[in-house]
């Protein structure tokens, strides 16, 4: 029989051990960790946590790396070892069906996401292409001469194109911006066309993703499940990684401050959470740890799903307070000292040495650490996962283009767009103003390059951060006069610009910069 305590209000039943143990939505946005080793149970521990989330209202991101997210949207199918499970915990098993919203960076198997060069920036670009220090100064004078110069940057022929007009006018530039070696702007190509060959090139392009389209909810109230297709997209590991990153810094530039909700606004999960962090430089790992400690504000939780906590570094482990793992593998002394490591991030039980069982645990059993009404983590417990309510496992390909063609998205972002950018102008300026209205040559303003990344980066790492966008209209010939009033404004901004940087370094290490 059920007990009517497993589904208090305003939380998600994770499992029971000695006692029911839930997720206070209310602090879902202080975001989570799931953890455990390969088959014992991470994503259905996901599903579980997602239709808890959208059963009340909280819309979903998930990136389904193997194909077995996708059941979300079908109603379970009452298999005996759920039902059993329910019935051994005490919870009502129900069959139910969640609605869903299928993406695709390729365009294959959801609506296609895409995002401009602009958008993504010059830090995250550099660690995608894995550039050295040197490649990476390069493609920062790249895309802060496209933005002085209004030229669009949003597609990969616009980013070949700035960079043959950088290289063509390196002596010009150098005495700016320093030094800019043929060497360096020919390893950048030839990384972008490694990149376009992994399929990079559906990425970049427009109509560009509003971020806005991740938070809705159906008519029921649910919260809608954005599943990423990912089986395809993990072939190229650093595309994803820094794709999902790229998503992070979006949600927090574009949301409003909220404060704490009753529930999130938006609950993400980043599957294969360990490849955001490796080999990746000290500027982008301070700047990942300053959006997970910031984006809680605007409403949103990030829950990362990897194999062993230490994948996640200690500065963003601290911020987890959520927190589910699966069992661990001690074969070797490498893995004994991952599971003591793992053992030391919960908050200890008497009554059982967590090391010991973590490697104990059961497919389906995990050991669970939620915050309590004061926001505090829970004593650890040992716990059986409750059973997900949707289909666990993959949908078909007909019950996929079903729900595709029913999606109120269909044909948002369907067709790609390609305007006048950067390319055209630098190739044919004369056919690229005739095709501008009224004949003048980027009516449309640039768009700013980079993001809040870029803009941390830049304060930690010495990047150049975001700048203004620049209007391209009809250029005059400026006289003596307005030159010295441009040098003077361009100084007193460079010099707010230097004042601003040492805030952002102040409140990122601590007052330590001077």
């Amino acid at each position: 029989m059920a007990d009517e305590s497993a589904n208090p209000p305003g939380q998600i039943l994770v499992g029971k051990g000695d006692r029911f143990e839930h997720l206070i939505l209310a602090l879902g946005n202080r975001h989570g960790l799931v953890a455990g080793a390969t088959g014992t149970g991470k994503t259905v521990t996901l599903q579980l946590l997602a239709e808890g989330f959208s059963r009340a209202g909280a819309a979903v991101f998930a990136a389904d790396v193997k194909g077995d997210l996708a059941g979300v949207a079908m109603p379970g199918d009452s298999k005996p070892h759920f039902v059993a499970r329910a019935r051994e915990i005490g919870a009502p098993y129900k069959p139910d069906s969640f609605p869903v919203a299928f993406w695709d960076l390729f365009g294959e198997q959801g609506h296609p996401i895409r995002a401009t060069l602009s958008d993504v920036g010059p830090l995250l670009l550099a660690r995608l292409l894995e550039l050295n220090d040197i490649q990476e100064g390069v493609l920062n004078i790249a895309f802060k001469v496209a933005d002085e110069s209004g030229l669009l940057l949003i597609d990969l022929k616009d980013l070949r194109a700035m960079l043959r007009h950088v290289s063509e006018n390196a002596s010009d530039l150098t005495a700016r911006y320093g030094n800019i070696a043929a060497s360096s702007v020919g390893a950048i190509l030839r990384q972008l066309l490694v990149l376009e060959n992994q399929g990079a090139a559906n990425f970049f392009g427009e109509p560009a993703l509003d971020i806005h389209d991740f938070l809705r909810t159906d008519a029921n109230g649910r919260g809608i499940i954005n599943i990423l297709s990912a089986d395809k997209l993990m072939r190229s590991p650093r595309l994803y990684a820094t794709f999902l990153l790229w998503m992070l810094s979006e949600l927090f530039e574009k949301l409003p401050e909220v404060g704490d909700l009753d529930k999130p606004k938006l609950v993400f999960f980043f599957d294969e959470a360990h490849l955001l962090f490796e080999r990746a430089p000290a500027s982008l790992l301070a700047a990942i740890e300053q959006v997970v400690r910031l984006i809680r504000s605007k409403g949103v939780g990030v829950y990362f799903v990897t194999q062993n906590p230490v994948d996640i570094p200690d500065s963003v482990l601290g911020q987890l307070g959520n927190r589910v793992q699966h069992a661990l593998r001690a074969f070797t002394p490498r893995d004994q000292k991952a599971v003591r490591a793992a053992a030391e991030t919960f908050r200890a039980n008497p009554s059982f040495n967590t090391a010991a069982v973590i490697t104990q645990l059961g497919v389906g059993e995990a050991l669970v650490s939620m915050l309590d009404e004061k926001g505090s983590p829970e004593i650890v417990a040992r716990a059986l996962i409750a059973p997900p309510s949707a289909r666990v496992g993959p949908i078909t390909l007909e019950e996929r283009r079903s729900l595709i063609q029913s999606s109120s998205l269909l044909g948002k972002y369907d067709t790609p767009v390609d305007r006048i950018s950067a390319f055209e102008r630098l190739e044919n300026p004369s056919a690229a103003q005739a095709d501008q209205p009224g004949g003048q040559p980027g009516d449309a303003a640039a768009t700013p390059t980079g993001g809040l990344l870029d803009r941390l980066g830049g304060a930690i790492g010495g990047f150049f951060g975001k700048t203004s966008g620049t209007s391209v209209g009809k250029r005059q010939r400026m006289s003596p006069g307005e030159m010295a009033v441009r040098s003077a404004v361009q100084s007193a901004a460079r010099s707010a610009g230097t004042q601003i940087a040492r805030a952002i370094m102040r409140g990122i290490l601590g007052g330590r910069s001077k």
